[in-house]
């Protein structure tokens, strides 16, 4: 528990209970008596908590005039995971409203989440301007689209799509097969500053993820979807490698250099993956996947520091990559 949630569990608890003894409040954080001390004392100094020591009730509470009311803690610093992902939700909701459609829907979202960086407004804009969040190879998604698909998920309709498929034969279209089909939404899904959707495809009769920017139309239908459990959902689409799903996994074998290992060692690849130490310095990764095109591409941000030990068939397709990189560079 780091300090600023210790504040808020503090007043909690002196607020709920009205008088709370030391002990009870050491019991609660699970902290020393120094640290209980300094941050009581820094509560009553830095952020003007009105926090009183009652002898007769053996207990902290709060002073007379402030009985029965709530004292808000100004200024309080967010912990990295909380401004991250508060700030990351605000980005996220700015981008979907750049057309102007969702605006008297987002608004009050926006406003709460401003007030809730500071007691001063002023303060919480301030602090949005100094705190920058950059996205990189963003997709766009149409307002119309992301709204359609929104609606359909939450009133668990079916959805009508027509759905641009990205294909590796230039020839057909592009590389681009647009295919018409009925799915029922399940899921929506953020990763990389693209959305999908999850949902159950009825012409497959099976569980697929759609990227949002491919969806060329989408139409919601009068029937209902059709349920699937999460469970279901997790085990088929949740276990590959980044965003391409399957139930089936395959398991990849990596060792990083010395020199990368330092790097690579602090980053989650999957929640799934196991790792070790090797002793000349290097790390070994073990991760699963599904589909080998997102974890090729990861791996050639380290190429010449990433060995592929298997299976056999990503070792080849990375050797493949990098021997078409020598040849493209040799040509230009």
């Amino acid at each position: 528990m780091d300090r600023t949630e210790r504040f808020y569990k503090i007043e909690l608890l002196i607020r709920s209970r009205e008088c709370v003894s030391f002990a009870a409040l050491l019991e609660a954080l699970e902290v020393s008596p120094a640290t209980l001390k300094r941050d009581l004392q820094y509560l009553r100094e830095r952020m003007d908590a009105p926090i009183e020591y009652d002898a007769m009730a053996n207990g902290y509470r709060f002073g007379q005039a402030w009985r029965g009311a709530q004292h808000e803690l100004p200024g309080v610093w967010f912990s990295e995971k909380e401004l991250h992902a508060l700030l990351t939700m605000h980005q996220l909701l700015s981008g979907l409203d750049e057309d102007g459609i969702l605006t008297r829907h987002l608004q009050p979202m926006f406003d709460k989440l401003t007030g809730m960086l500071g007691a001063d407004e002023q303060e919480a804009k301030e602090l949005m301007k100094r705190v920058k969040l950059i996205s990189t190879a963003r997709r766009r998604v149409p307002s119309a689209s992301f709204e359609t698909v929104g609606s359909a998920l939450v009133k668990r309709q079916r959805l009508r799509l027509r759905y641009r498929k990205r294909t590796s034969d230039p020839g057909n279209s592009g590389g681009r097969q647009i295919s018409e089909r009925t799915v029922s939404p399940l899921r929506l899904v953020h990763y990389r500053n693209t959305w999908y959707l999850d949902a159950w495809c009825h012409a497959s009769e099976g569980l697929r993820r759609f990227a949002l920017d491919a969806m060329e139309a989408a139409e919601p239908l009068e029937e209902k979807a059709k349920a699937v459990s999460a469970k279901q959902l997790e085990a088929e689409l949740d276990q590959g490698y980044g965003i391409f799903a399957g139930a089936s996994t395959q398991l990849a074998k990596l060792v990083f250099s010395a020199e990368t290992a330092q790097w690579v060692a602090q980053e989650e690849w999957h929640p799934a993956q196991t790792s070790e130490w090797l002793a000349d310095g290097r790390w070994q990764l073990c991760v699963p996947y599904v589909d080998a095109t997102e974890l090729l591409m990861d791996l050639l941000r380290h190429a010449g520091h990433v060995q592929v030990l298997a299976p056999a068939a990503l070792k080849t397709a990375y050797a493949q990559r990098l021997r078409a990189a020598v040849e493209q560079l040799a040509s230009a």
